[in-house]
């Protein structure tokens, strides 16, 4: 797995030039460039803000969706995300819709030992039965999340055949088994899309709670099974426990949609696994979730 290249030079001296013609008030903030991610150009803008910009055409879809509907789910999840705040449009020569976002301080998830990571396992459950509710039939969807697991089966076999995932032949047998489970019944609800620990902020003190939830670029409705594959590849199985005990208690869970949880942790760990040269952290996700998912089964 490798970052695709960017379609488009995005540049501090470009945003900056931006800021200036459309949110001038901001255009003497301090710019610096954070991060060069999959979708996006993250730079800090001052103390409070970021600026998001897509850095591929198809990404540039995404941001429109977060424009559109993240304030929506902001207001009703009640923990911190991005929501924008600013708005930009094209301009100088870059083609697609821009963010102006808050910045949060923490620690990413990832970053953590996963045994650490058992203090988000309450606050993520509670994030995740807030956020599955029914979505609007104008919802966005998106063909590689909350679909059913049959759509995903080629690749995640390809995947597995291809000689570099750890343990392929044991996690073929867990997805055959697994994705065998009935498909979602319900409602399409909200679902975040990609959920998983370097998407999710701590506080940097080791305080209780969620610092902030990141990156909806995927935000759609489908299937909560989505999201859920987080019981395995954020946490251990004390912390999976716990999880999962208090999205019961908050919001059940169909043990199907269990099992098709478990099903996409295998999807999205083979996946990450796969990305050892590419991101470092992103690959120890991805070799965690490989071994929770092995795991013996926990309640």
């Amino acid at each position: 797995m490798r970052t695709p290249p960017a379609e488009v030079a995005v540049t501090a001296g470009l945003v900056a030039g931006l800021l200036r013609d459309q949110h001038p008030d901001l255009a003497g903030l301090p710019l610096v460039p954070c991060s060069h991610g999959w979708d996006n150009v993250v730079l800090r803008l001052g103390d409070d803000l970021a600026v998001r910009l897509p850095r591929r055409g198809s990404a540039a879809v995404l941001a429109a969706n977060e424009q559109r509907w993240l304030g929506t789910v902001a207001a009703r999840v009640g923990f911190p995300v991005p929501a924008p705040v600013r708005m930009g449009r094209p301009g100088r020569g870059y083609p697609w819709p821009w963010s102006v976002v808050p910045w949060f301080e923490g620690r990413v998830a990832a970053s953590l030992p996963s045994a650490e990571r058992g203090r988000l396992a309450g606050p993520l459950a509670a994030f995740t039965a807030r956020m599955h509710v029914p979505a609007p039939g104008d919802a966005p969807a998106n063909p590689v999340r909350g679909v059913p697991l049959a759509s995903r089966d080629a690749r995640v076999r390809e995947r597995l055949a291809g000689g570099i995932v750890p343990r392929a032949d044991e996690l073929l047998r867990l997805w055959e088994r697994l994705s065998a489970a009935p498909a979602w019944q319900g409602p399409p609800v909200w679902i975040h899309g990609d959920l998983h620990p370097a998407n999710v902020l701590a506080p940097a003190d080791g305080a209780p709670g969620l610092a902030a939830v990141l990156d909806f670029g995927d935000l759609a409705s489908g299937d909560p099974a989505t999201d859920l594959a987080a019981a395995w590849m954020m946490f251990d199985a004390p912390g999976r426990a716990e999880f999962r005990a208090e999205r019961e208690r908050l919001s059940p869970v169909d043990p199907a949609t269990w099992d098709r949880a478990r099903a996409w942790a295998v999807s999205f760990g083979s996946l990450l696994a796969a990305s050892t040269n590419e991101d470092p952290l992103l690959a120890a996700v991805g070799a965690h979730t490989v071994d929770q998912v092995l795991g013996p089964d926990r309640p």
